[in-house]
């Protein structure tokens, strides 16, 4: 049987080697190439699987006008650019005004497709006002920024599918394509050069409003693919600039995350200090303590989990890879058996699927029912218990009332005659918080 591998957070604190991603940009790029090279075999796995038979109408592949448009238009540009990129060192040979001046032509006949057929203009977009959303829950505000290819259409279909999945309205902040080659290019420079696009700073405006916003009691924050690498870039500035009583209501989770770092410190030196003192795992899947103080009454934000899947080149080449090396990639991992990066065709139709009307999220996945298997040959020094891990999930999942009832299927027990009693078997749901916001539902802090 399928298990989904589980890494739980690392503890962070003081280090003894430099953080990876304030190295070199040149090293770090030169290093980034050979990632790429390493992983080149699962780049079908972007798209693939591509079941039409099990598809609806949010998907990305999705048979209608408006997709079958922006996968021709893709297929174009990716052609174009690839022509693009292996004329360019024949550029030598040629005068520089005239090698100028072919560049310049071919950014602007890319810019113009890309503006006029995939992006629109767009910079914001709302979930669709029709989607049922919960009085309750106008004192949360959910921001989601999306990653490579997605134009007007597909970051429309992806807030929809996220408000109709959650119960809320979503806000979506648009990061434009250029074209998947092009996008892949910006994903290099921007993670590497720790570049920020426009997109980049007006969902950073729009975070801190929303944090500063004394009605706002959580905000969550959604990412996806190259929206990780920016979405690290927005975390580290929001870390700068607010106050930490707003920024312990903040939850970022992501799927697909391209990003090579992730960070979220403590509170103050007493918490790490604690923290660093406890016995917690020094090797994944070894619990040691009974601790379940959640996370975010020890660090900055309060929740952060990361969904991958394993067949996914973007997430082999971002929170896979970086998650298991001490680096600060903080928060929970969950990585899927499965394949495929689009958010809608391959994360959320196979980790919340809908019922038979679309209506709302099932309340069973086959994902979350998954067995967890925690990593056990990850490095990147102590990381949080299972137990601690369970109670930032709420524990909702797992249909224990107490710490005693979870620590009973946690951990070996002894009856009183001497025989070990079996544990029961954790699953994804039991570890997962943001499955407890299905449907308008609210895990415990």
């Amino acid at each position: 049987m399928n298990a989904v591998r589980f890494l739980p957070s690392q503890i962070g604190g003081r280090q003894s080697i430099p953080i990876h991603y304030t190295g070199s940009p040149l090293m770090l790029l030169w290093e980034d190439l050979g990632l790429v090279y390493r992983h080149l075999f699962s780049v079908r796995g972007i798209i693939m699987p591509w079941n039409v038979f099990k598809q609806d109408p949010f998907d990305e592949l999705f048979f209608s006008f408006r997709n079958i448009v922006a996968l021709i238009t893709h297929m174009v540009l990716m052609f174009l650019q690839s022509v693009f990129l292996l004329s360019v060192p024949f550029l030598l040979i040629f005068p520089t005004w005239s090698s100028l001046l072919y560049i310049a032509g071919f950014l602007i006949l890319n810019a113009f497709i890309c503006t006029v057929v995939l992006n629109r203009g767009t910079t914001k977009l709302d979930s669709d006002p029709d989607i049922p959303v919960d009085p309750r829950f106008h004192s949360e505000a959910w921001v989601y920024l999306n990653g490579v290819s997605i134009g007007r259409d597909w970051l429309q279909a992806n807030v929809d599918r996220l408000s109709l999945t959650f119960g809320r309205r979503v806000i979506g902040v648009h990061n434009p394509t250029a074209g998947i080659l092009f996008d892949l290019v910006q994903c290099l420079v921007q993670r590497n050069f720790q570049y920020a696009t426009q997109d980049v700073r007006d969902a950073y405006n729009l975070m801190k409003d929303m944090l500063l916003d004394e009605n706002n009691k959580k905000v969550v924050f959604i990412l996806h693919s190259q929206g990780g690498i920016e979405g690290g870039l927005i975390v580290d500035w929001l870390l700068d600039e607010i106050p930490q009583d707003r920024m312990e209501q903040l939850e970022v989770y992501t799927f697909g995350n391209a990003a090579n770092h992730f960070n979220n410190p403590y509170k103050s030196l007493g918490k790490l200090q604690s923290a660093e003192s406890s016995r917690v795992i020094d090797k994944p899947g070894e619990p040691k303590d009974a601790s379940t103080a959640s996370s975010k009454k020890t660090k900055a934000i309060g929740y952060i989990e990361h969904y991958a899947n394993q067949g996914d080149f973007v997430s082999q080449f971002g929170v896979i890879n970086f998650a298991k090396f001490e680096n600060r990639f903080m928060g929970r991992v969950f990585e899927s058996p499965g394949s495929g990066h689009l958010l809608n065709q391959h994360y959320l139709h196979d980790m919340f699927p809908l019922n038979a009307d679309r209506t709302r999220a099932m309340d069973e996945s086959e994902f979350m029912d998954m067995e967890v298997h925690v990593e056990d040959t990850a490095s990147g020094g102590a990381r949080e218990s299972m137990e601690n891990s369970w109670a930032g999930a709420g524990g909702a999942g797992s249909g224990a009332t107490s710490e005693y009832a979870i620590m009973r299927n946690l951990t070996a027990f002894t009856s009183a005659t001497g025989e070990a009693l079996p544990k029961r078997v954790m699953k994804v749901k039991d570890f997962s918080r943001l499955w407890q916001y299905r449907n308008g539902g609210s895990p415990k802090d």
